[in-house]
């Protein structure tokens, strides 16, 4: 018994680290990505003040009304508004970026005035443009290999604009969400590092403030994450370049700035969906002024490890889990739950201040599965407890009964017992032996078959507990295992149906067989131990005391067709009943002298 008990030990205790196991490889496995993504966005990705350093001319809505299509612009465009932005040598801004690519030479003057113009700049910073693809290379074995993602075309500005400017890729990637949530600091054609336009702007306007720029950390492809400041506009105070090229604008607008000039309207498609702004594009030209804005600052966020993450997840899993499933009620694993899924909300906000991003999902997915499954081990622990708690009182009590006991669940079935005051009946069928010797077994089998019968039925008819049946005899009590209005007088009503059931049956038996029973009933009450009474391989719901055992030799001295009752039997039914003393006329081993039988003749 033991082994069996350790085996279903341990079988419940697999749950929870069966649970932490799969819910960590999942969360490895990328299972959790895009919600974790989402979440981190919602919680991390918040608009915060910023320094006035960055402005951004746009190549908007208005310039493209006013000088028609941007592939009709040619370069003097730009001309015109580099040379605005220099015509106040006091107040130049510190570092200019154009957010487009001038590859290739078109007209020579118009080429070389717009490097005349850059080179009036103190900085300038132009773009540069890798197109990426799969390639297709034969490794030294001869074997053909598909390179994803390489650089298979390459473009920068033409040499005049080349020679007077710093150049940097303006190349932007969604993440596999198709949100910008990275920032590329790299590119590497022909085994080049070519940086990005944000990082030669920062590091320009830091040199002209007497400081060096930190690089970020990033992955194998020179990725790292993006902590957004602004939301869309927020770098945008409506300053169209044709305001610019007209003269429109202040020159200390843009004085001792940080300079973006970019595309700025949705026509010309470049928007994108950034972790800051899900519902609502950004313009490219932002994003450049937010990785700037992160840069100038030192603003860089880490993303930790996942091996570490993992392992703190297997961690708390087993450690929460361990309380959530096993060691509380369904309550204390709420509030367990809770407090664990907001701790770990509050980690990770934390940790993002201190400049790490942690995944924000694992430990709450993790926390709710261990949840909803101790829910699920509940109910079928509560399932099961039903079956058997209805699998062992249905043998003994009234349907009825057997409900209100599953409301008690476990605690009705625990080894022991509780004192109960008790209507204890005990019926036994006279002249049996005598019956027995005279008839074959199929027919005393038979005979005895249909007195059990009659008395559990009118057991059940006035909702007491079958206690046993003991060869011929038959234990009943009330009051227990739930306490029940006037037990003795169901008890009794019992009795008296079991009379006149028996004098019908009596009827039967001695036409077929020439054969007659009568019973003997005894019914007590007082004070008994009620419950599962024996060892674990074998327990008998029962009542056992001296109320018990007194009612057992008041039927066991009873004629056939009598019920004798004890005074606190006859006291309890009052005058509902008709009853005749016997005083102390008989005799009940283990009494003193002086006990009271009766008779009960009648009852209402």
């Amino acid at each position: 018994m033991n082994n069996k008990n350790n085996k279903v030990s341990y079988k419940k205790y697999i749950l929870v680290p069966a649970v932490a196991i799969v819910i960590t490889a999942l969360a490895m496995l990328g299972a959790f990505r895009r919600l974790d993504r989402w979440a981190q966005d919602k919680l991390l990705q918040k608009p915060q003040l910023v320094s006035d350093q960055i402005v951004v001319i746009g190549m908007d809505e208005k310039a493209l009304t006013t000088l028609g299509a941007y592939n009709n612009w040619g370069r003097g465009v730009m001309t015109q508004v580099l040379e605005q932005l220099t015509s106040d040598p006091e107040s130049m801004p510190a570092v200019v970026a154009i957010d487009t690519l001038y590859s290739g030479e078109t007209n020579k003057e118009d080429d070389e005035k717009l490097a005349a113009a850059a080179a009036k700049l103190p900085h300038i910073v132009v773009g540069d443009v890798a197109t990426f693809g799969n390639t297709k290379n034969l490794d030294e074995q001869g074997s053909l290999q598909i390179v994803k993602n390489s650089i298979v075309e390459f473009e920068e500005p033409y040499d005049g604009l080349k020679a007077v400017t710093t150049q940097g890729h303006i190349n932007a990637m969604y993440d596999v969400d198709g949100i910008m949530r990275h920032a590329m600091l790299y590119i590497e054609p022909d085994d080049r590092k070519i940086y990005s336009m944000a990082f030669e702007v920062s590091k320009a306007y830091l040199e002209s403030k007497g400081e060096e720029i930190t690089e970020p950390v990033t992955d194998s492809n020179g990725f790292f994450y993006l902590p957004y400041s602004v939301l869309p506009g927020g770098f945008y105070d409506s300053v169209s370049i044709v305001d610019v090229m007209n003269g429109d604008v202040p020159k200390d607008y843009y004085a001792g700035k940080i300079v973006f000039i970019g595309p700025y309207a949705v026509g010309l498609q470049d928007a994108y969906y950034t972790s800051i702004s899900r519902a609502e594009q950004m313009y490219g030209v932002e994003i450049q002024a937010n990785v700037v804005e992160a840069m100038i600052n030192g603003n860089y966020k880490t993303e930790a490890n996942d091996v570490a993450q993992a392992i703190a997840l297997f961690i708390v899993c087993m450690v929460a889990g361990y309380f959530i499933v096993y060691k509380t009620k369904l309550v204390g694993a709420s509030i367990i739950s809770a407090c664990v899924t907001a701790a770990t909300i509050a980690t990770v906000y934390i940790a993002y201040n201190s400049d790490y991003v942690l995944h924000v999902v694992w430990i709450p997915i993790g926390i709710l599965v261990l949840y909803l499954s101790s829910i699920i081990m509940r109910y079928v622990a509560a399932a099961l407890e039903r079956a058997r708690v209805t699998h062992t009182f249905e043998r003994y009590v009234a349907p009825e009964i057997v409900g209100e006991l599953l409301k008690e669940g476990s605690d009705a079935l625990e080894l022991g017992g509780k004192m109960y005051d008790i209507a204890v009946l005990f019926v036994d069928v006279r002249g049996f032996t005598t019956m027995s010797e005279a008839l074959d077994p199929p027919t005393v089998v038979e005979i005895i078959n249909r007195y059990l019968t009659l008395t559990t039925e009118c057991i059940m008819r006035y909702n007491g507990t079958l206690d046993k049946f003991v060869g011929d005899c038959t234990m009943a009590f009330w009051n227990a295992p739930l306490p029940q209005e006037d037990p003795v007088y169901l008890a009794c009503k019992a009795a008296m149906d079991m009379v006149e059931g028996s004098k019908k049956l009596a009827v039967e038996l001695e036409e077929r067989f020439g054969r007659s029973v009568a019973f003997g009933i005894g019914v007590n009450y007082g004070p008994a131990v009620v419950g599962n009474i024996g060892a674990p391989q074998r327990m008998d719901y029962t009542a056992i005391g001296d109320t018990v055992n007194t009612s057992a030799r008041l039927e066991a001295n009873a004629p056939g067709g009598k019920i004798y009752i004890s005074r606190s039997v006859a006291d309890a039914l009052g005058d509902r009943a008709k009853t005749t003393s016997l005083g102390g006329t008989i005799k009940l081993k283990g009494k003193a002298e002086g006990f009271e039988i009766l008779t009960l003749d009648e009852l209402e």
